[in-house]
């Protein structure tokens, strides 16, 4: 597929401009043809990471904005692979979804630190690799302290946990949702909840504490709606809304209920990362990232019912939406949080999205290239059919421009050998059969020897015709002169077709690139110059192409126009004058 774009490509483009080729660094694994740099940069987060996390499941969408080489991967995705910024060590990765088609991934990574130095907070994905087995490991992509993990990707009976504890439900009847903020989502209308089994690990330990974040989306405000409850008797741990605010309740064996709330940081019908997290005795909330609201509290050990979206202590049931429901069986630090939600969300400001390279020799591939393979399927049908304009046109100008040139020196020499006869018969030359001249003299003389019938002719006598004939000469002349002009500019129509349409086919090309872009930017919420710029750099190549088959075509069709020109009007002035030499002879 690859060779055949650049190929196809080379062959339309006489004149190709080379980019300047990026650097070449170290190579993985041979096995594997072609790579992406994805950094991650924490000064766009809009928060402190400045405590550099470690082991953060970072999710990367790739999708037609990003990268656009789904064709040069295998068919599940299975050859994908995560290497460290010191482009050696593999790192643990695993996939929600893959989908060649709609072209969207969604591939969770675990990241070992995030420090802030542009060297280090870098890896690189590597892809093309055929004979590639896949990774059965997808609960390497967390560490040992993540204790559950749903993507709601799994069918409605049967979700399933993406850690290594597979901490399955007892009851689930929530709603999936295929299209949901990152892959599938669960859907709650009052009445669905997700029950999960006490676990050890899902047991909450006053020295180890705990943290459970989800996405959240909600369409009006609702009160005392709990997201997640982990209770075991009187003891209970919540996540929850309370009408536009974010909520965390700790109530304890003894005592009263302890609340934290934000300050009506939640906007209806768009999605928000909450987290609430437990230890050292102090509860806080978390919305976005950041640190919403905090309450000092006396931690208890709880080991009961995880319950999503459902109502365990008699509040209100949850009605919305939620993604990416996530606990761990520590109390995780608050740059931790910050970068898990600065990179899963629609605007993943975390995660910045570099260039491709190829293997080949030593050198990386030019910007020309790395614009050529971001070329969506529809630019390529546009770009086919100017190639086919391109060549048609090609022909046709070159195949013109033989013509005409045989014609101009067949005229040339009939005309010397014309205006040498003095009224003798001219006989037929080889390098006559393309001269129009000589076929306007042949139409002459038959029409002249029609009316030199019945009449006698000797050495003293000279043929005599009225003025009426000669007329008729001149008619049946002109008319053999607008079908041999008719003939000289035939097929010419296919350079003005090639000239006024090549531009806006090409504008086609373009203007459904840069619509499929952010079509695909949209259904993915990956929004940045890097996932804009490569498709909209692609979708420009079809406007190029356009405009590269109609100046050629512009500049061929004015130079063949202007030869038929000379030729009818040299034709035009060898008719008046064969016709004034037949009226000067025989009149």
């Amino acid at each position: 597929m690859r060779s055949f774009r650049l190929t196809a490509m080379l062959g339309l483009f006489a004149l190709a401009w080379f980019g300047v080729a990026t650097p070449a660094l170290a190579w993985w694994n041979d096995d594997w043809a072609f790579r992406k740099e994805i950094t991650f940069d924490l000064a766009k987060t809009g928060a402190d990471i400045s405590g550099s996390p470690a082991d953060v499941p970072v999710l990367i969408r790739l999708s037609l904005g990003n990268f656009n080489y789904f064709g040069d991967t295998k068919p599940d995705g299975s050859d994908l692979r995560f290497v460290a910024s010191d482009d050696k060590t593999p790192l643990k990765s695993h996939l929600e979804r893959y989908d060649p088609q709609a072209q969207m991934a969604f591939v969770w990574v675990r990241v070992p630190r995030l420090t802030g130095a542009a060297n280090t907070d870098k890896i690189y994905l590597y892809y093309g690799n055929p004979k590639a087995a896949a990774d059965k490991d997808s609960g390497g992509a967390y560490d040992a302290k993540q204790a559950l993990v749903y993507h709601f990707g799994a069918p409605a009976a049967k979700p399933q946990d993406a850690t290594s504890y597979k901490s399955e439900p007892n009851a689930f009847n929530a709603e999936v949702n295929p299209a949901s903020l990152i892959g599938a989502g669960a859907k709650f209308d009052g009445t669905k909840t997700i029950s999960i089994p006490a676990t050890a690990s899902l047991r909450l330990v006053p020295a180890q504490g705990l943290t459970i974040s989800a996405w959240v989306r909600i369409d009006a405000a609702q009160p005392q709606a709990y997201l997640a409850a982990l209770q075991e008797e009187s003891r209970i741990l919540v996540l929850g809304i309370d009408g536009t605010n974010a909520l965390a309740r700790w109530s304890g064996a003894a005592g009263p209920a302890i609340v934290a709330r934000s300050d009506g940081s939640l906007t209806t019908a768009e999605w928000h990362h909450l987290a609430v997290r437990v230890g050292k005795n102090r509860m806080t909330l978390f919305v976005d990232g950041a640190e919403a609201a905090a309450a000092d509290i006396t931690l208890e050990d709880v080991g009961g019912t995880l319950t999503i979206g459902g109502s365990a202590i008699g509040a209100n049931e949850f009605t919305g939406e939620l993604d990416e429901f996530q606990v761990s069986n520590t109390a995780r630090t608050d740059e931790w949080i910050a970068a898990a939600a600065r990179s899963q969300g629609m605007v993943a400001p975390l995660v910045v999205y570099g260039g491709d390279t190829q293997k080949e020799g030593g050198g990386g591939e030019s910007y020309f290239t790395t614009t050529l393979r971001n070329v969506t399927i529809d630019g390529w049908v546009i770009i086919g059919i100017l190639m086919v304009m391109f060549f048609a046109s090609i022909a046709v100008m070159a195949g013109k421009a033989f013509y005409l040139n045989r014609v101009a020196r067949g005229n040339a020499k009939f005309l010397a050998e014309f205006q040498k006869s003095s009224g003798e018969p001219i006989e037929l030359h080889a390098i006559f059969e393309s001269s129009t001249l000589w076929a306007l003299y042949e139409h002459g003389t038959r029409e002249l020897a029609k009316r030199f019938e019945g009449q006698a002719a000797g050495a003293d006598r000279v043929h005599t015709i009225s003025p009426q004939s000669i007329e008729a000469i001149r008619a049946t002349l002109d008319a053999a002169l607008t079908r041999m002009t008719q003939k000289l500019s035939s097929q010419m129509v296919l350079l003005t077709i090639a000239i006024s349409g090549g531009p806006f086919l090409g504008l086609l090309g373009t203007v459904v690139g840069v619509m499929i872009t952010f079509a695909a930017i949209a259904a993915t919420g990956d929004v940045n110059i890097n996932a804009i710029a490569p498709g909209t750099a692609a979708a420009l190549v079809a406007t190029v192409a356009g405009l590269g088959v109609a100046i050629p075509c512009l500049f061929g069709y004015n130079f063949l126009n202007s030869r038929v020109r000379e030729i009818g009007a040299d034709m035009r002035v060898f008719v008046d004058e064969f016709v004034t030499r037949i009226a000067e002879t025989h009149s």
